[in-house]
């Protein structure tokens, strides 16, 4: 398999990440510090023996799908440990840590409202939200009110290129740029190829075209044909129609909307058109995206992968793929019908969590944030191997590294 590294467009300078780190342990608002120099007040929704986490995620709409898994997988995790004991903090506390889950629709004005019903309710931190609008839309409240909002499922590098304005904010996945760069790359590679892109109207698709036009910058690969789309579209059947004309040999399909994906693939095969085609991670799962559209019909289907899939026989024996079936069987079918790698991202997610709560020596966020921001090398459960977590690098997600994997009639492998 093809690996690459992170290499982002908006790695700053390591000053800018220290002065976000100072920024952070220095902030009081919330009861985060206690006065006189005794120990530190502690935040809301963090007690001696529990802490309360929350979410707003798609549940129903379009992108039902991936927003259950994201809530399903972080769930599974966090109910399975705290099944086993809790988790274990540097303070010297067990506590139970819970998940409080909210449906926003994929909708920002949705999510916003649930972020505020969310920080009434008590929570300690934001976790694992699904989206690059919906985060958008409450990143600026979360950073004036202080709550983390972290590892969120989103490559989007809104979330990570200015750390010194949103100190408060992480994202979780590699992004959207490294993705787009991958697939340009290997078009790179082939040479004399003519490329289409469709890609969200918002920053998410910037990233994957920026990310794209930097790997085949100086190659003669040659982008014909470009059209944009909003996840409001019932049908991106008039943009497909407009790139099909180009007839290009290679489609960067950017779309983050599962029915919108699949009625791409489905549209470009009515035209008499079938490009090589790359779908981004988080609208690639074979069993809702490439089957249903057909991917068979084209030469070849490429994505990006981080993550092992707990279904694959080749993954069958693995140590955390059993934890991870026995433990999302228990706590997350029930959210999630149908397995996507949001499931497997936010359940490696509940590891990392746990690995900050073990360096956490005050109950406050503030000690939280530092915790998450120190840590190296570190195998989350269901990662492929070679890729990491490294949070200390504040202007990069918290998950390095990805791999390029092609459909293989079944699932993904080796790129051929």
């Amino acid at each position: 398999m093809m690996n690459f590294r992170i290499n982002s467009r908006v790695a700053g300078a390591i000053a800018v990440g220290a002065a976000a780190t100072l920024l952070i342990a220095g902030c009081s608002r919330g009861g985060d510090t206690g006065g006189g120099g005794g120990e530190a007040e502690a935040s809301p929704g963090i007690t001696d023996d529990s802490l309360l986490l929350g979410i707003s995620s798609p549940l129903s709409g379009a992108t039902a799908g991936p927003g259950s898994c994201t809530v399903a997988g972080l769930n599974s995790y966090l109910e399975a440990k705290n099944a086993d004991g809790g988790f274990e903090f540097g303070d010297g506390n067990t506590r139970q840590v819970t998940l409080e889950y909210l449906d926003d629709a994929y909708d920002p004005a949705k999510a916003q409202a649930n972020f505020t019903q969310l920080v009434d309710q008590g929570i300690f931190a934001y976790v694992g939200a699904l989206g690059t609008p919906t985060n958008a839309a409450i990143m600026p409240i979360a950073n004036e009110q202080e709550v983390p909002q972290v590892l969120l499922i989103t490559g989007a590098t809104v979330f990570s290129n200015d750390q010194e304005a949103n100190p408060w904010t992480m994202g979780l996945l590699p992004t959207y740029f490294d993705e787009g760069k991958a697939f340009g790359e290997l078009m790179a590679e082939r040479g004399d190829v003519t490329v289409a892109i469709l890609a969200q109207n918002d920053d998410y698709g910037d990233d994957y075209i920026a990310g794209f036009e930097s790997a085949i910058e100086g190659s003669d690969v040659e982008v014909v044909a470009t059209a944009t789309y909003e996840p409001t579209d019932p049908t991106l059947d008039a943009q497909v129609t407009e790139l099909a004309a180009s007839g290009a040999d290679a489609l960067l399909s950017a779309v983050s909307v599962t029915p919108l994906q699949v009625g791409v693939l489905t549209k470009a095969q009515s035209l008499g058109w079938t490009p090589e085609i790359f779908l981004p991670s988080n609208t690639s799962t074979p069993a809702t995206i490439v089957v249903p559209g057909n991917g068979a019909a084209y030469p070849a289907v490429y994505t990006t992968s981080l993550t092992k899939v707990p279904a694959s026989p080749a993954f069958a024996e693995d140590e955390d793929v059993i934890a991870y079936n026995e433990a999302f069987a228990e706590y997350g079918a029930a959210i999630a019908a149908n397995y996507t790698p949001h499931c497997a991202w936010s359940y490696a997610e509940g590891a990392i969590l746990e690995e900050a709560f073990k360096n956490m020596t005050e109950p406050t966020r503030a000690s939280f944030m530092e915790a998450l921001q120190s840590i190296e090398d570190f195998q989350a459960p269901l990662l492929l191997d070679g890729i990491t977590v490294n949070t200390t690098d504040r202007t990069l997600p918290a998950i390095q590294g990805l791999t390029l994997v092609q459909f293989n009639g079944q699932g993904y492998g080796p790129v051929q």
